[in-house]
């Protein structure tokens, strides 16, 4: 079998379930295909990144039926040297080193694939460049503190806090301990600490234009005790619960979002 090589094939699944197409538009200001996960199907086996390098009979891996399969080629490398260079690469992808948007499955895949068939195979570009198209959209910067917070939830496999979201420096109202201070001064100061607004209200910032208006901290804390909720029930694993909680808020939020941006 080794000198006919060994078929190699890419599993593409869509994480979100054909969500993402129906409602990124009203979210995101952008239409976006699918979540992608995949997975390499090598020797009768799938091997994809989750929580560390896992690999499953082909056919019986928790993302169910792929949405499609693209074929990769045929390697020659034989598979006990294939499973010792996944032993080398390990300690590249655990748990703690996976990242959503920048070291994730189909990183994975892209590498493992280049490996077994050569650089001219690998994920398709339009797999490998969702985050960054999604990191583009009108909505990008402001989920960024979300895809942080369900990252970490998902590689630890626990509830999150909902009380986890930060706002950015833009949305916070000028600084106020300085006219605090001067009217903690001794009588000689007070003219200066009645002075001091004026200079202080010069100084502040204008706060930049919020595409989510008055939703934008809703939306993340909606997410997040949506997701909490979800895992209680313990009916669902972390990704489907994830993909469920930010479903129900796309849908609440999908169309307030869309006027925002109009």
């Amino acid at each position: 079998m080794a000198e006919e090589g060994y078929k190699v094939t890419l599993n593409v699944y869509d994480l979100s379930n054909g969500l993402a197409r129906q409602l990124s538009t009203s979210f995101l200001g952008k239409p976006i295909e699918a979540i992608w996960h995949t997975g390499v199907v090598v020797y009768g086996n799938e091997y994809y990144f989750g929580g560390g390098i896992q690999s499953s009979p082909a056919g019986t891996t928790p993302y169910g039926r792929p949405l499609r399969v693209v074929e990769l080629g045929v390697t020659h490398i034989p598979r006990e040297v294939f499973e010792d260079y996944l032993r080398d690469i390990a300690p590249r992808y655990t748990a703690e080193t996976y990242r959503l948007l920048t070291h994730n499955c189909n990183n994975f895949s892209h590498e493992v694939a280049q490996f077994l068939v050569g650089t001219g195979a690998g994920v398709p570009d339009y797999i490998l460049n969702l985050p960054a198209e999604v990191m583009s959209s009108p909505m990008g910067p402001l989920i960024m503190p979300m895809i942080q917070n369900l990252e970490s939830t998902l590689r630890s496999n626990v509830a999150p806090q909902t009380t986890q979201f930060v706002p950015t420096p833009a949305s916070v109202s000028a600084p106020t301990e300085a006219p605090a201070s001067e009217r903690k001064a001794p009588a000689p100061a007070e003219k200066a600490s009645k002075e001091a607004p004026a200079p202080a209200k010069k100084e502040a910032p204008t706060p930049a234009a919020d595409p989510l208006g008055s939703a934008r901290g809703k939306v993340q804390e909606e997410v997040m005790k949506e997701f909490a909720a979800i895992m209680a029930s313990g009916t669902l694993r972390a990704s489907e619960a994830a993909a469920l909680a930010m479903r129900r808020v796309m849908e609440r939020h999908g169309d307030g979002a869309t006027m925002q941006q109009g």
